[in-house]
């Protein structure tokens, strides 16, 4: 039974959020051929994530045997959410682009996610790449929307895309590959012109491929 973590960024409500709006497309979809998945949801742009301090960083470096009590406690919500990226075979995330890049929803969801000894490990043996991947063999799937156009490889504002290179750049936390991502966008939101409405049917056109693509792999991977 494959396990599908949802996860919804935009600071949006429901009936204004393309991003949920497209991760609710996708995740129908999959579950109607796949319909034993489970799936985990959590909305971090309509409940956010705290921001790590430095209490949080002491915590997470400090080594399990080590723990002082109040440590524990100030990384059960880190674990929760690790707890949920291990158990997830694909993550989906709704991630809108703001101001060029992530919302800080997402960005404070992350920063739980990448954790010492849980999601990565650091080795200084290992030279000049200390860091290596804990998890692995998971897929990821961006379903994001921008208020502009061009922003993907070779595009006339590709160089002002910093949200897809970030999420690129953090997604070995998520146990993911370079190979292993896709990403949907919808564009044109700021102009609400033809330009858009193609955008949104196609980019619903990808998702519900997508969606259907992955699951048929997932049942047969079953």
């Amino acid at each position: 039974m494959p396990t599908l973590l949802r996860i919804d960024a935009s600071a949006q409500l429901e009936e204004r959020s393309l991003t949920r709006h497209l991760t609710g497309l996708f995740t129908r979809n999959f579950l109607e051929q796949a319909p034993d998945t489970k799936v985990i949801t959590r909305d971090v742009g309509l409940n956010p994530i705290p921001a790590i301090d430095h209490k949080f960083i002491h915590a997470a470096f400090t080594p399990p045997e080590e723990h002082e009590p109040w440590m524990a406690e100030r990384l059960a919500l880190s674990d929760a959410l690790v707890d949920e990226v291990i158990a997830a075979d694909i993550v989906v995330l709704g991630a809108p682009m703001y101001n060029y890049g992530m919302p800080t929803a997402l960005k404070g969801w992350i920063d739980h996610i990448a954790r010492i000894g849980r999601t990565f490990s650091f080795d200084l043996a290992r030279g000049d790449t200390p860091i290596e991947p804990i998890l692995s063999g998971k897929r990821l799937v961006v379903l994001s929307s921008r208020g502009e156009f061009g922003f993907a490889p070779g595009g006339v504002r590709a160089h002002l895309n910093a949200l897809d290179p970030a999420l690129a750049a953090c997604a070995h936390y998520f146990g993911v590959a370079q190979a292993d991502i896709e990403t949907i966008a919808i564009e044109y939101q700021e102009f609400k012109d033809a330009r858009h409405e193609a955008s949104v049917d196609t980019a619903e056109t990808r998702t519900r491929a997508l969606a259907a693509k992955l699951a048929g792999a997932a049942a047969q991977a079953a």
